[in-house]
């Protein structure tokens, strides 16, 4: 069973700071890209930013210069440091998994993507 849980999220006045974490389980032998997704109310969910298990990364323009995404392997824990936050970030974030085959051993999950509840976070002028 895969089990997605984001958590982090929280309020802070307008330039402040918060470090969202996805933690995941369940799916050993996989290759994982892992994202961070944010969906503000009546809109559509936003891809924010990704990260593959060799530490490639992707940024969408919006983020890059104030967010930084990590992960660690070990704790199959993804992060997103979130700085000079503004009220356009204010959204709920959403941490997605896509799994596929690993190089040594077939994913029972691959082509599949998981996506955990979300964390909220708001940004108040």
């Amino acid at each position: 069973q895969v089990v997605v849980e984001e958590s982090g999220g929280g309020s802070v006045q307008a330039g402040g700071s918060l470090r969202l974490s996805c933690a995941a389980s369940g799916y050993s032998g996989c290759r994982s890209y892992m994202s961070w997704y944010s969906q503000a109310p009546k809109k559509e969910r936003e891809f924010v930013s990704g990260i593959r298990s060799d530490g490639s990364t992707v940024y969408a323009d919006s983020a890059k210069g104030r967010f930084t995404i990590s992960q660690d392997n070990a704790k199959r824990t993804m992060y997103l440091q979130m700085n000079s936050l503004t009220p356009e970030d204010t959204a709920m974030y959403y941490c997605q998994i896509r799994l596929s085959n690993g190089p040594l051993r077939r994913c029972r999950y691959h082509g599949l993507d998981f996506w955990g509840k979300g964390t909220e976070v708001t940004a108040s002028a």
